[in-house]
């Protein structure tokens, strides 16, 4: 895993090209979106994929015992429903919830693949783009079974960074306000053991936190040596 400026991350390999954009945005329509309303439910029929123009979306998934379980944390220029183009009764294998309110680009399903298949080239780009999805979920999954709960929360922290840490002088402020709930849900863990290990993480001062509740990670290399960090490239290794 690697560490980055928020800059970094939205100007990384996993960006679509301005091609590809301008056809998205050629048969879109703009939406407003308000906190706590859902884009979509997993399991729902797919017929629509959005590029979030502003605000924040949550994706996650529930687990087989009924909890849910974040995947993702998405904001600007992102794009989310993406995973089921071309598929036939496709349908929502995960749940998109607004948890900062603005704006998405609403795009049918149906008109997006008219368009790619008339173009080869774009076809081939998006294709490639959605197997890079496949491989941030891949690669969560992996931390958490690999490295249980403990791994996941650090590797989730790095994650968050590669997306939203900016560098400071005290080390890499992740401009996200989080809870320990919130947390949890990324580990598929309890707020209680969340909230043990971000304690035994401040004492051992690796982490410290803002007055708005924000983390500021003090030594990441401590995180990537416990979790066997393996370097994943910048647009596998982040949250969004």
């Amino acid at each position: 895993m690697q560490t980055s400026a928020l800059l970094q991350s939205k100007t990384g390999k996993d960006s679509i090209s301005e091609e590809l954009r301008a056809v998205l945005h050629s048969i879109g329509t703009v939406k407003s979106m308000e906190k706590h309303m859902y884009l979509f439910h997993e399991g729902t029929e797919s017929e629509q994929i959005f590029i979030i123009k502003s605000g924040l979306v949550q994706v996650s998934k529930l687990t087989a015992d009924g909890k849910e379980m974040i995947l993702r944390i998405c904001k600007q220029q992102d794009i989310i429903g993406e995973l089921t183009i071309f598929s036939d009764d496709s349908r929502y294998m995960l749940s998109a919830k607004i948890i900062d309110s603005g704006e998405v680009l609403v795009i049918q399903k149906d008109q997006l693949e008219k368009a790619l298949m008339s173009n080869p080239h774009l076809t081939f780009e998006y294709l490639k783009w959605t197997s890079s999805h496949m491989r941030k979920y891949q690669s969560k999954i992996r931390d958490l079974l690999l490295n249980g709960k403990k791994g996941a929360l650090y590797s989730t922290i790095i994650r968050l960074s590669n997306s939203y840490g900016i560098n400071k002088k005290d080390g890499i402020l992740i401009d996200l306000v989080l809870t320990n709930q919130e947390l949890a849900k990324f580990c598929a863990a309890t707020r209680e053991s969340v909230n043990r290990m971000l304690v035994d993480l401040r004492k051992r001062d690796i982490i410290s936190m803002d007055k708005t509740g924000r983390i500021i990670i003090k030594d990441i290399d401590y995180l990537r040596d416990q979790i066997g960090c393996e370097n994943c490239p910048i647009e596998i290794c982040n949250i969004n």
